[in-house]
Formats: structure tokens, C-alpha cells, sequence
């Protein structure tokens, strides 16, 4: 049994290795296009500029914290398991952070690179430029969850053969791993958020509403800034938060099945995750093949058809995994309810967020009665959106826990595997968020290089897909994050020796309280996120009017904007922002462990699920309907640009910024944060306590 463990381990090692080969391969396919301009250029270069700085930054800060919270991890491993586990723990945590830095930083490059290689393609027309692209986004989709994948195989698999430990010595050094990819996670989502929406914010507001200049004007200040923010945080910022939930869902899954019976459902998490993979690589070149007429079209017909492979490859895997009877039916069938799940909230957030969808439409619709209407729509909007997600969640958990039960496996381990399930093919949900910002700056580079009406069109129809493509994300992204979580929940119930059976009891008065404190949590962090928005935005809108007002011939356009500037403020101001509520996620679930006992920070781990998944949807549908609103009046709709529709539909998708970008997609990932805080600190302080 060992050594068809060690080979499908390997299996994992092998299919990781080969995304990251891909992915390069995509690399240099997209570097040999042609780069455009000399105009087009020097757009790009302050571009890559800007978001390398602010990933130096960034990385910078992120070092500081890991540098302090590292050597914690080990002495307190080591404490409890000795030097050696310690010292494994600790640079778990820190190659978790790697990787996924790594990974980030390089499909932000990319990306970086590709919008303007995708800019000079829409000259040749909407295949050439979708393909560009696509591929752009694909190199982050494959580069990050390939190196998720091998960094997670390799580290179980040098602990337990390598060295020999038990399965659940190992698992809890993984959980390391995936800590240090959360920590990141927080910091990137968290810090990219605040960055990209100060910047759009500031730059619509002053620029489209104040002046009345186009969206991607070269005159405003912010532009770069704005096209920055895109890529910091849609790029590197949303990776990382996906790749959160995927290493989070792989490893409470193999710490379940460590904990209720070991052996082949330990190893299922990772050869199920490397057949989700698999499939995804070959989506990648699909993808481009079922390009015909809309973009849209091409990249949901890649997405089932990825699902499509991919549910053949997991009955291959788990029919032959050498479970007994029919044992195997117990882990296949959750495995689908997840991954059906995760297709019904993508469908859920395109129905609400599309452009060409009744939602979008009656939004911008409503615009034309004034600024107030059109943000009461898209509100009502958001909130209408949470049902059919939380009921595709609610269907899902319920499937999965009795199709577990029915075929003998544990109910617990049938959570966890269909939160597996549902990320499987996360590349593939990566790729197409990516292609979202590339298509935006594509779309600023066409206009601020003057290309032309037609190479025009083909940006907007990308543009538009783009953004539709990023919401999907984001609902596909809480929905997984939902699953993840409740996974991770039912492992810190194992590992801190809850009695499920028994159940937590809510008559009790500290229960009730970790309940609240736990729902508390995650609208204290959109206000916190929110209103870091807001300082930052201010900030930038007075050195935008400050630039307007002392240049001379600036809005004549015959003087340059102070581009760095702007790009200084966004950085400097995300930083110093994100560190406090970044903080909070750690420290206050321990506070509620050490004050109010295990079983109150399970029921705090439980509020803060539910109030966060319904945040996070309800704030991410309704800014994907205020956007789409604005793209569908700017498309001519209504008056068009510059009419009275069109100025509230600004100031609505202004609301919906910091909802979409900011506050709702890093809810998802504090949530997984506090749970790994849960995983990795209480069961060690509750060794110390004796």
C-alpha cells in the first residue's frame, strides 16, 4: 500500500512540474508577439514600473511579518514536537509564503507584459487579441497552482517517507505550508484591494465626473496608476487569495482523512487536485480552439468542458484509489456536488453581474433617475444574489456529508473533499480572472496610444468579457472559500478534540459570545478596508486636482502628468493601511481561545463563516452590477458618455469599487486565515496549557 501511496503521490509532483513548464512555455509565446509603438511602449514600462514597485514594497512588508511570526511557528512546534518538527514547521510556513509570492510576482509580470502585446494585436482583430490574452492569464493560472501543487506533495511527502513521521505529524507540517500561503494571501488581496480602488476611484471622479474626460485619458495623472492597481490586485492579489483556498481545502482534507483513517484518503486530496490540473492544461489550448465569435462564449464553453474532462479523470483516480466496496462512491459523489457548486455560483454571479444580463441593464436603467436609484438597484441586486449561492453551498454541504455517510466514509472527510472538488480546476477559474485586467489595460493602451475606433472595439468587447470574467471569480472564489472553511472547521474539531456527536452547545453564554464576536468579524473588516479606501482616495484626489491646477497645459494636453506620483501615493498608502486589520485576522481568534475556551472559538470560527460568505457575495454581485451598469451606458446605451445617466452610473460603480475589489474578495480570505490560526496555534497551546 506504501508504495502505490509514494506513486500517486508522485503523480502530484509530476502534473505540478508540468503546469509550471507550461506556463513558461505561455510565456515566451506571449513575449515573441509584437509589443507595438514606441508610444505603446513607454505606457507599458510605467506600468510594469509602478507594479513592481509596489510588489517590492509589498514583499518588504510581508518579510518583516513573516520574519517576526516564523520563529513563533517553530518554537512553538518544536515545543510540543520536538527541534526537528519545529524547524519544519517554520520553513513550511515560510515556503508557503514563497510560493505563493513567487508565483504572484511572475504572473503579475506577465500580465504586465501582455496588455500592451494584447493592445497591438486588437489592430489584427478580436481572435488574435483574445488569444494573447487569455494565454496572459493562463500563465498565472497554471504558474501559481503548479507550484501550490508540487510545494504541497513535496513537503507531506519528504516528512512521511522521507523522514519518516506519522501521516498526522505530516499533515500538521503542511498545515504550516498553508498558513504562510494565507498570510500572503491576506496581505496581497487586502493591500491590492485598497491600492487599485484608491486609484480608480480618484482617477473616475475627478477625471470622468469632474472634467469629463475619458476613462483612460493620458492627461489624467491616475491613469497609470489606475492600470497598476489592476494588476496588484486583480492579478496578484486575487491569485493569491484562490490559491489560498486551494492549498487551505487540499490540506484539511488530507488532515481529515490523516484523522479517520488514513492511507489512501490522506493521499485522495492531492491526486484529485493533480487530475483537476491535468484538465485545466488542457482547457488552456481549448480555450483558444472554441474562440468563433464572443469571448465570453469561448471561455464558458472552456469551463465545462474543463469540468467535462475533469469528472472523467476523477472517476479514473478514485475508482481505481483501492477503496473498499463502494467506499469510492462515498468520496466520487461529494467530490461532484462540489464541483457542481462551484458552476452554479459562477453562473449565479455572470446572471447578476453580465452586461448583456437584466440585472446589469435595469441598474444602468435606473441611473438615468439619478445616483441614488442606481446604487438602491445594484444593492438590492447584491443582495438578491446571495440566495441561489448559498442555497448551490447549502445543497452541496448537505449532499456531500450524506453521500459520505451512505457509502462509509466519515461525513466530515465528504466536506472537505467537495471543497477539493469545487477548486479543482482552479486554473482554469485563475486564467480567466487574469485575463481581466490584462484586457483593461489592453483597453487603456489602445486609447491612450490613439489606435483608432477599430483596434478600439475589439479592447471594449475584451474589456467588457474581462470584467465579467473577474466577477465570476470572485463568486467562484467566496463559494470555494465557503466549503474550504467549513472543512477547515470540521479538522480544528479533530484536532482540538470537539466532540461533534455532543454538539456545541448554544445555550452557553460563552458559545453565544464567540458566536457574535465571530460575526462581528468580517463587517468590521470591509469597514476597515472601506474606510482605507477612502483616506487613500482622498489623498490621490488632491494631488490629482493639485496636478490640474499647477500644471500649465496640462488639460489641453500639451504638458505631461507627474504619473509617479499618484503611483507613490496608492503604494505607500495601501501598506501603511492594511497591516492593522491583516493583524486582526490572527491575533483576535487566539484572544477568543485563551479568554473563552475551544468550544467558543469553534462557534466564533462558525459566525464569522456565515456573516463573511454572505458579505463577500452580497458586496462582490453588487459591484459587478454597478461596473457592467457603467460599461453597458458607455457602450451608448442611455445618452451615452458624458450624460446624466452615465454620472450617476460613475458614482454607483464608485460605491461598488471598494465592495467588488477591496472589502468583499478579502473577506474570504480572513476567514481562512483565522481558521488556520484556529489549526496551527490552539492544538499547541492546548499541549502547553497540559
Amino acid at each position: 500500500m506504501e508504495g502505490s501511496l509514494i506513486q500517486g503521490g508522485l503523480v502530484g509532483a509530476i502534473v505540478g512540474g508540468l503546469a509550471i513548464i507550461v506556463a513558461l512555455s505561455l510565456y515566451r509565446y506571449v513575449m515573441r508577439q509584437d509589443p507595438g509603438t514606441e508610444r505603446m511602449q513607454a505606457i507599458a514600462h510605467f506600468i510594469e514600473e509602478g507594479a513592481r514597485a509596489y510588489l517590492f514594497r509589498q514583499n518588504v512588508t510581508l518579510l518583516l511579518f513573516l520574519g517576526g511570526l516564523a520563529p513563533v511557528i517553530g518554537i512553538l512546534f518544536g515545543i510540543t514536537m520536538g527541534a526537528s518538527r519545529g524547524l519544519a514547521g517554520a520553513l513550511a510556513y515560510l515556503l508557503g509564503a514563497g510560493c505563493s509570492t513567487a508565483a504572484a510576482s511572475f504572473g503579475m509580470i506577465a500580465a504586465v507584459r501582455a496588455n500592451v502585446r494584447t493592445a497591438s494585436a486588437a489592430q489584427k482583430g478580436l481572435k488574435p487579441a483574445f488569444a494573447t490574452a487569455y494565454f496572459g492569464g493562463a500563465i498565472m493560472g497554471l504558474g501559481i497552482v503548479g507550484l501550490a501543487l508540487l510545494g504541497i506533495t513535496l513537503i507531506y511527502y519528504v516528512c512521511r517517507f522521507g523522514l519518516g513521521w506519522t501521516e498526522a505529524e505530516a499533515t500538521e507540517i503542511v498545515i504550516g505550508f498553508s498558513f504562510g500561503a494565507s498570510s500572503l494571501a491576506l496581505f496581497a488581496k487586502a493591500g491590492g484591494g485598497i491600492y487599485t480602488k484608491t486609484a480608480d476611484i480618484s482617477a473616475d471622479l475627478v477625471g470622468k465626473v469632474e472634467l469629463g474626460i475619458p476613462e483612460d485619458d493620458p492627461r489624467n495623472p491616475a491613469v497609470i496608476a489606475d492600470n497598476v492597481g489592476d494588476n496588484v490586485g486583480d492579478v496578484a492579489g486575487m491569485g493569491a487569495d484562490l490559491v489560498d483556498s486551494y492549498i487551505a481545502s487540499i490540506v484539511a482534507a488530507m488532515v481529515l482523512g490523516a484523522e479517520t483513517g488514513g492511507g489512501v484518503l490522506t493521499i485522495l486530496p492531492v491526486l484529485i487536485s493533480a487530475a483537476g490540473l491535468f484538465a485545466s492544461l488542457l482547457g488552456t489550448f481549448i480555450v483558444r480552439t472554441l474562440m468563433r465569435g464572443k469571448p465570453g462564449a469561448a471561455m464558458n464553453a472552456g469551463t465545462f468542458t474543463v469540468s467535462a474532462v475533469f469528472l472523467v479523470l476523477l472517476f479514473l483516480v478514485i475508482y481505481k484509489s483501492g477503496l473498499p466496496g463502494k467506499e469510492w462512491l462515498g468520496v466520487f459523489l461529494p467530490t461532484v456536488a462540489g464541483l457542481a457548486a462551484g458552476l452554479v455560483i459562477g453562473l449565479t454571479t455572470d446572471y447578476f453581474t453580465s452586461i448583456d444580463r437584466a440585472p446589469a441593464r435595469r441598474t444602468a436603467e435606473a441611473a438615468a433617475r439619478g445616483a441614488a436609484i442606481n446604487i438602491l438597484m445594484g444593492f438590492s441586486y447584491g443582495l438578491v444574489s446571495i440566495v441561489p449561492s448559498i442555497l448551490g453551498i447549502c445543497v452541496a454541504t448537505y449532499a456531500a456529508w450524506e453521500l459520505a455517510a451512505m457509502f462509509g466514509i466519515n461525513p466530515f472527510y465528504g466536506i472537505g473533499i467537495s471543497a477539493v472538488g469545487m477548486l479543482a480546476i482552479v486554473a482554469t477559474i485563475i486564467s480567466g480572472d487574469a485575463f481581466g485586467p490584462i484586457s483593461d489595460n489592453a483597453r487603456g493602451i489602445v486609447e491612450q496610444a490613439g489606435l483608432g475606433p477599430e483596434a478600439m472595439e475589439v479592447a471594449d468587447a475584451l474589456d467588457a468579457q474581462g470584467n465579467t470574467s473577474k466577477a465570476i471569480t470572485k463568486g467562484f472564489a467566496i463559494g470555494a472559500a465557503a466549503l474550504t472553511v467549513l472543512a477547515l472547521f470540521a479538522a480544528y474539531t479533530h484536532l482540538v478534540d470537539i466532540d461533534i456527536a455532543r454538539g456545541i452547545n448554544l445555550m452557553s453564554h460563552t458559545v453565544i459570545i464567540g458566536l457574535f464576536l465571530g460575526a462581528m468579524m468580517p463587517p468590521l473588516l470591509s469597514a476597515l478596508l472601506i474606510l482605507a479606501v477612502g483616506r487613500n482616495a482622498e489623498r490621490m484626489i488632491d494631488e490629482i486636482r493639485r496636478q490640474f491646477r499647477e500644471i500649465p497645459g496640462l488639460l489641453a494636453g500639451k504638458a505631461k502628468p507627474d504619473y509617479r506620483r499618484c503611483v507613490d501615493i496608492a503604494t505607500r498608502g495601501a501598506l501603511r493601511e492594511l497591516l492593522f486589520p491583516c493583524s486582526l485576522a490572527i491575533i483576535v481568534p487566539l484572544v477568543v481561545f485563551l479568554i473563552l475556551g475551544k468550544e467558543s472559538l469553534a462557534a466564533f470560527l462558525a459566525g464569522s463563516i456565515l456573516s463573511g460568505i454572505i458579505f463577500a457575495l452580497f458586496m462582490a454581485n453588487s459591484g459587478g452590477a454597478w461596473d457592467n451598469a457603467k460599461k453597458y451606458i458607455e457602450s451608448g446605451a442611455l445618452g451615452g458618455k458624458g450624460s446624466e445617466a452615465h454620472k450617476a452610473a460613475v458614482v454607483g460603480d464608485t460605491v461598488g469599487d471598494p465592495f467588488k475589489d477591496t472589502a468583499g474578495p478579502s473577506l474570504n480570505t480572513m476567514i481562512t486565515v483565522m481558521s488556520l490560526a484556529a489549526e496551527v496555534f490552539v492544538p499547541i497551546i492546548l499541549l502547553l496549557l497540559g
